[in-house]
């Protein structure tokens, strides 16, 4: 590479940097806010909400990279043509396609890295995630043991322990259970303890009484029992994993589906054909977005307005582009044989990238104003 090929990469990578930290740590404390609140709800540490937010971390960075990619590359440009470096260039004789050359090697750089996220750290991730979900979801005593409260696990129960022992024992429980419409249940129970039936919890009251109460006509039955056993997974949020989803299939096992892998992700081939096709296309639409930005304001002249038309027609094109991976999507996930639809959105973007740069390229006619003052002028 040459020393001005070696200088824009350079500024393209330090405000990728930047846009990309600054990106990723805006959409992550917004994530992050969110997950805060359910976490310590249902009553996790702040190791389990640092560990979740760890494991979500690649995925939010695969989505960022691309727009820190597409900013860096309108900012530099901008800059080069605000402190005029940009003409310099164009009056050595450099031409838009070779000042799009590092450009270029940006946007393979981070298509590279979205890659790897893709085909590696963003499924294994996704596992990991989904599986420390699961288990925080069937740890009930994390969520709902909790002494001295009324709780509300989901929209119509109501808990409440007066005290747990060392043991493990519930002590004085109360449990109200409206989700039914117009009938509330009501268990009261002098001592509790959760016991696991197979795969599910069930909490044993000990030494209690139902009462159901029917709003229809106010009556109300009371049941006094030694012991009752009460299916507490209606309250916890997932369970045991079933199986793994689309997100968590290597690009092997998408590219080939077996009946297997149909049944276990309980999807269909065309869905794992586009998504495998997705994630070989997706890294490259970062480096079609960042040449598209830089082209575009590569073709706009000189203005004392600024650069802001160019700016906007650079986002509206980026908006055309993901219209055309949107109508891509829904034509792949219909016939498995469509899967070459899903690079339309890449060939799109490329194309329009190159047109613009061949716009750039063409010799700018003067007005016909300046062109008649030309032609009168003497010689």
């Amino acid at each position: 590479m040459s020393r001005l090929d070696r200088y824009l990469l350079g500024q393209l990578l330090t405000l990728f940097g930047f846009f990309a930290l600054v990106l990723v740590g805006v959409y992550w404390v917004n994530r992050a806010v969110q997950l805060f609140d359910r976490i310590v709800g249902d009553g996790q540490t702040a190791g389990v909400f640092f560990e979740l937010t760890v494991l979500a971390l690649p995925n939010v960075i695969r989505l960022v990279l691309p727009v820190a990619a597409f900013a860096a590359a309108v900012y530099v440009v901008q800059r080069a043509a605000a402190e005029s470096e940009l003409v310099v260039m164009q009056s050595a004789g450099l031409s838009p396609w070779r000042l799009a050359r590092p450009v270029l090697a940006f946007g393979l750089v981070v298509a590279l890295l979205l890659s790897v996220l893709n085909h590696l750290l963003v499924p294994e991730s996704r596992t990991a995630l989904l599986d420390r979900r699961a288990e925080i979801a069937e740890n009930v005593a994390a969520r709902f043991l909790s002494a001295g409260a009324f709780l509300h696990p989901v929209p119509g129960i109501t808990l409440y322990i007066r005290e747990i022992s060392p043991a493990g024992e519930m002590r004085d429980l109360y449990l109200s259970d409206r989700r039914e419409a117009g009938v509330e249940v009501t268990y009261t129970a002098r001592s509790a303890l959760l016991v696991r039936a197979g795969e599910r919890q069930k909490l044993v009251m000990l030494e209690g009484m139902s009462q159901t109460l029917a709003a229809a006509d106010g009556r109300l039955a009371v049941t006094r029992f030694a012991d009752f056993a009460y299916d507490i997974a209606a309250l916890i949020d997932g369970g045991p994993r079933e199986g793994r989803t689309i997100d968590e299939l290597s690009t092997p096992e998408l590219l080939w589906p077996t009946p297997a892998l149909v049944a276990e992700t309980r999807s269909t081939p065309a869905a794992m054909l586009h998504e495998a096709h997705s994630r070989l296309a997706h890294p490259f639409l970062a480096t079609v977005g960042a040449l598209i930005g830089a082209a575009t304001l590569m073709v706009g002249a000189f203005s004392r307005l600024g650069v802001w038309r160019q700016v906007l027609a650079a986002i509206v094109l980026l908006i055309l582009v993901q219209l055309a991976a949107n109508a891509a999507e829904g034509i792949a996930l219909a016939d498995p044989r469509a899967w070459p639809v899903a690079y339309l959105p890449l060939l799109t973007g490329g194309l329009t990238a190159a047109g613009l740069l061949w716009l750039a390229a063409r010799p700018r006619r003067p007005p016909p104003a300046a062109a008649a003052q030309a032609a009168e002028a003497p010689a």
